[in-house]
């Protein structure tokens, strides 16, 4: 059953040191109609973390829009956050949906992968997300993804599709008509002048749909 809570303009932050510029960045990107935030954080310790991600959370609630947490499943529970995305590297998805419980958003990467995506979905997660299908400036070391993979993933899962990967507003169409029911975005969203007008015409383009 899809997750009516995992479409539109997926935000994923940058790393900030600054937690209020965090936070007023994300407040554009809200104001914008981002429709759930993913706080990504490499550079910081685990205090800055805990930190930044207890302040998301509850500007998050504010819009009521959920928070999930990048990888720190441990994070994600001390602060009772509405989600966690987990990779290969990190805790299973099974194991994360044991430990979460079943009113919390568990997402995963699958990469160019529909094999690990069936098994996240079987996992219990709440979606997959596929990338990635431009080079990234977040990210080095991705895989390719075809849009043709998300056209023939449709027919074999039945939880939400995330697209990432060096998505922008000039490529973020054919993403989105590949099928995917959402579209992560950090660096052409949180790297613009203007971020709330960035996030709408992000979230005009579903509109569109």
């Amino acid at each position: 059953m899809r997750n009516p809570r995992i479409s539109g303009l997926y935000a994923i932050t940058p790393d900030l040191s600054n937690t209020d510029d965090l936070l007023n960045k994300t407040q554009q990107a809200l104001d914008g109609g981002a429709r759930l935030v993913q706080y990504r954080n490499k550079s910081a310790d685990k205090m800055l973390l805990k930190e930044q991600a207890k302040s998301l959370l509850q500007l998050c609630k504010s819009y009521e829009i959920p928070l999930i947490i990048n990888d720190h499943i441990d994070l994600a529970m001390a602060i009772d956050a509405d989600g966690v995305h987990v990779g290969l590297g990190d805790i299973p998805v099974s194991a994360a949906r044991e430990r979460f419980g079943p009113g919390k958003i568990v997402g995963a990467s699958c990469y160019n992968n529909l094999h690990l995506a069936l098994q996240a979905e079987e996992s219990g997660s709440d979606y997959v997300a596929f990338g990635a299908f431009f080079p990234s400036e977040t990210k080095t070391d991705t895989v390719p993804v075809s849009t043709n993979l998300v056209d023939y993933a449709k027919q074999k899962v039945t939880v939400p599709i995330v697209g990432i990967g060096g998505i922008r507003l000039i490529n973020a169409a054919a993403v989105i008509d590949s099928g995917c029911d959402a579209i992560a975005v950090c660096n052409d969203l949180f790297g613009t002048g203007n971020i709330m007008a960035r996030a709408l015409q992000y979230t005009q383009l579903f509109a569109e749909k």
